[in-house]
């Protein structure tokens, strides 16, 4: 078995754990998450942890008990606290303004993009450079962050376009005559 899978999840106050046959379920102050577990994996709770174990000492089923251990534990901490990812938009005349479930985005194309929020993400923009992604399920944050970055990824001789607030963007040197 990996030493992910051999840590206990802790559940934190006020997280409910539910097993219905393969589907785990999490629920907690901010929301309900489920996953389907592996059927090589089992999931057994004792107090307010949850131990992740394989009947068998074969190798793909103790990463497959690692995968489960680390999704479980992701969404014990959405259910109790929310993921959160920060982009900046950096460049002349971008612009980031949210009108409920769109995200208008000014990036220097000759047109407006506008970009649909997903069920389960809300989008805030402080400023007009700054867009906060948050919610319960940490893939979907991080996928809807990437999408939004993925209009106008930071170019490698100015540093414009959209970038993580703690991405460090390493800047090229011009051409040399």
């Amino acid at each position: 078995m990996s030493r992910v899978a051999k840590m206990p999840v802790q559940l934190p106050k006020g997280v409910e754990f539910k097993l219905d046959g393969r589907r785990a379920v999490l629920k907690g102050p901010k929301g309900e998450l489920s996953l389907e577990v592996d059927a090589s994996v089992e999931v057994v709770q004792e107090g307010a942890e949850l131990h992740v174990r394989t009947p068998g000492t074969e190798k793909p089923k103790g990463a497959m008990a690692g995968t489960v251990r680390a999704l479980l534990a992701n969404m014990a901490k959405g259910v109790s606290e929310g993921f959160q990812k920060k982009l900046e938009l950096v460049g002349v005349g971008y612009r980031a303004q949210a009108q409920g479930k769109v995200l208008n985005l000014t990036l220097g194309f000759s047109h407006p993009v506008a970009y649909q929020v997903p069920e389960g993400i809300t989008i805030e923009t402080p400023s007009q450079t700054e867009v906060l992604v948050t919610g319960i399920d940490r893939q979907k944050v991080g996928q809807v962050a990437a999408d939004i970055r993925g209009y106008r990824p930071p170019e490698p001789y100015k540093g414009k376009g959209v970038r993580y607030s703690d991405e460090r963007v390493v800047l090229k040197e011009a051409k040399k005559k």
